[in-house]
């Protein structure tokens, strides 16, 4: 058991409650580690091939409930809270891209003997794509799922309105109106995952409340997430590079992912009836198509037959 920041207290429990209700069933261990000075929650499991997921803003790493028992199959599966997020800390006056780099590597360092791959979801993929370009070295390849930063952040108005509700007033009814524009299928969704949904509400709500957790997401979003990335250097990644995106994106359009593919050469897969949450509302395609995501040798730059069919 590890100690969580403070948090608040309903009728489900109080923080580290509803966080182990959550990803107790998970086939993972939880500890404890520091990361660059921020005490970091990381959730592991499983042998072979590292994988590392980081998870999108607002998110916790127990956000790939749906998806980690299949990796942990064949992978050492790495999945860290980021910083600020969930029950991880960060020094807030400090979060800019320099930092999150210093922190991935230093994750990395202290969770594997080998380069992962590293998977980035939303907030996450922006600050892999940061590190591929910095820290080559570091990674063996790179997966960006419905991923900032390849573009300028454009989301639909309805998208937008949903989610300033969501940071202005987080509670049940702007909760599941944001969820309405993140799923293709929210009620459906909602009612697959039963009182697990509940639950994760409940958890995100209580972070989302959090005045720290606040700081940290406005700062990593301000200064890491919704900053384009320059086409130059995207250029300079040198690890093979897939992109995963969902056919309903309203915040991340599609288009920017066959932008990217058609650019930089970089495999796309779309997945189909979904938005941006793949990894929970369609896990079995996601899970298809990271694995064969996984399973490419295609380098940048060489003139690879770029998967663009729908899952």
């Amino acid at each position: 058991m590890i100690a969580t920041r403070a948090g608040g207290e309903n009728e489900m429990g109080t923080t580290r409650q509803l966080r182990d209700r959550l990803i107790g069933e998970l086939p993972v261990i939880e500890r404890m580690i520091d990361a660059r000075g921020a005490r970091t929650a990381v959730l592991e499991g499983g042998d072979g091939t590292p994988v590392l997921l980081l998870h999108g803003p607002g998110e916790f790493g127990g956000r790939w409930m749906h998806v980690i028992p299949d990796l942990v199959a064949d992978h050492r599966v790495i999945v860290p809270d980021l910083p600020g997020h969930g029950a991880s800390d960060s020094p807030s006056d400090e979060l800019n891209a320099a930092f999150v780099i210093d922190w991935l590597d230093a994750l990395i360092e202290r969770t594997t003997d080998e380069p992962p791959v590293i998977v980035g979801h939303i907030l996450g993929g922006a600050i892999a794509a940061r590190f591929a370009i910095e820290r080559p070295d570091r990674l063996r390849q790179l997966v960006l799922v419905d991923s900032l930063g390849l573009a300028p952040f454009r989301p639909s108005p309805r998208f937008a309105l949903a989610l300033l509700a969501m940071l202005a007033v987080p509670g049940k009814r702007s909760y599941e109106h944001f969820m309405g524009q993140c799923e293709y299928g929210r009620d459906a969704l909602a009612e697959a995952m039963g009182p697990v949904w509940t639950l994760l509400r409940e958890y995100l709500i209580d972070r989302a409340r959090d005045p720290a957790s606040r700081a940290a997401l406005r700062a990593l979003m301000i200064n890491v997430g919704i900053p384009a990335i320059a086409p130059g250097q995207l250029e300079r990644i040198r690890v093979p590079v897939s992109l995963i995106w969902g056919r309903h994106d309203r915040a991340l359009r599609v288009s920017i992912a066959e932008s990217a593919s058609e650019r930089y050469g970089w495999p796309l897969q779309v997945i189909e009836d979904t938005a941006d949450d793949a990894p929970l509302e369609r896990p079995a395609a996601f899970v298809q198509a990271l694995r064969h995501a996984m399973a490419l040798t295609v380098t940048v730059g060489e003139d690879s037959a770029a998967s663009k069919g729908g899952i």
